[in-house]
């Protein structure tokens, strides 16, 4: 299965209004209404939360994952605030698309700093300060 950033973007914003208090984990299915996004089943979902456990994206419990594959959430880690923080706006997140699909590829590092790019040039346009 090819990962697919559209569904690791929405995922996080997801995970980030599921408003898990502090402290607090959650286990959340993959086939849970507060992760359904269109076009993807609670297979496709499971497969990318584990990822972004995979990528330090998402804290776990000790373990990251019950038996019937419910993701054990915490809260999203440092990185994947970042990340987040960088795509969050839709408008940004569409450049940031095209300018990965204009390069022919992208690893995720260069996906989030060509987010960064587009996030510096708005700020820059919208108050004048570059960044």
């Amino acid at each position: 299965m090819k990962r697919d950033m559209d569904l690791i973007r929405e995922l996080l914003l997801k995970l980030e209004g599921a408003n898990v208090p502090p402290g607090v984990t959650a286990v959340i299915s993959p086939y849970d209404a507060r992760l359904a996004v269109n076009g993807f089943d609670g297979e496709e979902i499971g497969h990318h939360l584990r990822m972004l456990v995979s990528a330090g994206f998402i804290e776990t419990g000790n373990q990251p994952f019950a038996a019937d594959g419910a993701l054990i959430f915490r809260q999203i880690a440092w990185e994947g605030r970042d990340f987040l923080d960088s795509v969050r706006d839709p408008e940004v997140w569409g450049k940031t698309k095209k300018g990965a699909l204009a390069a022919g590829g992208f690893t995720f590092d260069l996906l989030k700093d060509l987010a960064k790019g587009f996030l510096k040039k708005q700020i820059a346009e919208r108050t004048g300060v570059d960044l």
